[in-house]
């Protein structure tokens, strides 16, 4: 058996484990990255990257489709259509050009990868399976970012009709009917998309409410938008499996059973962390549930090894696990470095879009809450979507920002803004205080903090 050493091994090049990768080979630390698939993990290669080009063809496709016939904008067009297999070949030109930058970037930081599928041996060892045979690599810490998995529901296991977001990606034809089970943030982003393309979709959620996870004044906007796409929507029910022939979705509603003609049934309840089948189970490591417990530091309960990512619990953020896999680079090259983020956003890529950061309200006694809707922005009217809001949770007294969530249309690109006001501790004077660029959507999180300090301009 081949052999190799070094000072980190990384298992997983996921967004944590790729950039843990980079940012060590560019401290000088003797690293290692082993990948069983392609660079870039689920985000790069099935997930992130290719949901956000599918909405993005999704939303070209419905916007002209939207010009036939009147509109207020005064275009005509005629009725288009779509290639599908065109679609897919430029996401997937996109994905190919990413995941070939993530090994150029390794490479050029000194990082050595190897491509294989790895088993722990003990916590300073694994053996690798690559197409040259057998490889064992000794290290003096390991890093565990395998990323996560859809969780699979036993009554309607993959396969036949029945996918997860991986498959939903990469269809090579439409379906005329798509049911999808779960309406949290990858069902809708997904099931948005796919009915813009004009496909039939019904979503079908346990909970009472879309996107369970936020609350009702966010996601309200959203629903307004399912409905206007006419997307079928079942609350508080539940998937019970497909009727015999495969043809249909059994669902327990509150006006009883159903069964919901499905071409293809797309379940997205979840997705599970990756922590066993490679020997890791073995080690014996602290675990919070299904997740393995870290530090401030990123290390496990076992000295030397280190966990990142989507096996370390929520937020299954690839920006969580990217800032992880920095201070366990920086952390290991002796840099004075801990995980001490205040602030991690999240963004729903539904239509409109939705992004919380920081506290929301109710989440701590005394906090007040100031809000601008999009429809007093100037640029949000100019885009012909107006329908959302800014949203400041803060300190009444001293003003200092706890939380934003705004929802609205092209509304993710504020996370950074939204994110930076709270990392650095700004208040509402802040805020409204800096000029903000007119006319920009931007501006509305500036009226929103002056509408807190009472000093509102265009409400």
């Amino acid at each position: 058996m081949r052999q190799d050493s070094c000072k980190l091994l990384i298992l997983g090049a996921g967004p944590g484990g790729y950039v843990c990768g980079i940012r060590a080979g560019q401290l000088g630390v003797d690293t290692i990255v082993v990948e069983a698939a392609k660079p870039g993990g689920t985000c790069l290669n099935v997930g992130c990257i290719p949901s956000k080009a599918l909405i993005h063809a999704a939303d070209e496709f419905h916007a002209v489709r939207s010009l036939v016939g009147g509109n207020a904008l005064g275009i005509s067009a005629s009725a288009p259509s779509i290639d599908l297999s065109r679609t897919m070949a430029w996401k997937d030109g996109i994905v190919r050009r990413l995941t070939g930058g993530v090994s150029g970037l390794l490479k050029k930081a000194g990082t050595r990868y190897v491509q294989g599928y790895a088993r722990v041996l003990d916590g300073k060892s694994v053996e690798v399976t690559t197409p040259e045979g057998p490889l064992r690599i000794d290290a003096e810490n390991i890093v565990i970012a395998t990323g996560a998995r859809p969780f699979e529901l036993p009554f309607l296991p993959f396969g036949g009709p029945v996918i997860s977001s991986t498959e939903a990606l990469a269809l090579p034809e439409l379906p005329k009917r798509l049911s999808v089970v779960g309406a949290g943030y990858i069902g809708l982003e997904i099931g948005t998309a796919m009915a813009k393309l004009g496909v039939r979709v019904t979503l079908v959620e346990a909970a009472k409410s879309i996107l369970p996870q936020y609350d009702a004044e966010l996601s309200k906007p959203v629903l307004a938008r399912l409905q206007a796409l006419d997307v079928g929507l079942h609350l508080d029910a539940k998937a019970q499996g497909l009727t015999e022939d495969g043809t249909a979705l059994r669902v327990e509603t509150l006006g009883g059973p159903q069964e919901i003609p499905s071409d293809k049934i797309l379940v997205t309840v979840g997705r599970a962390p990756v922590t066993t089948g490679f020997g890791l189970e073995d080690l014996g490591l602290s675990m919070t549930g299904p997740y393995i417990a870290v530090d401030r530091f990123c290390a496990t309960s076992m000295r030397g090894v280190f966990a990142i990512g989507d096996v370390t619990g929520e937020p299954m953020l690839a920006h969580r696990a990217m800032a992880q896999g920095v201070v366990v680079a920086e952390h290991l090259a002796g840099l004075p470095t801990l995980w001490d983020k205040r602030a991690i956003p999240a963004v729903c890529f539904t239509d409109p879009e939705i992004v919380t950061v920081g506290a929301l309200p109710g989440a701590q006694e005394g906090l007040a809450v100031t809000t601008f809707p999009l429809a007093g922005n100037g640029r949000s009217m100019t885009l012909g979507r107006s329908d959302g809001f800014v949203r400041i949770v803060h300190d009444p007294d001293s003003g200092l920002i706890a939380g934003i969530q705004a929802v609205g249309a092209g509304i993710a690109e504020m996370a950074g803004e939204f994110s930076l006001a709270i990392e650095m501790g700004a208040t509402l004077t802040d805020i409204a205080a800096t000029i903000h660029a007119h006319p920009t959507l931007g501006e509305t999180t500036q009226e929103a903090a002056l509408k807190g300090l009472g000093q509102a301009l265009h409400i």
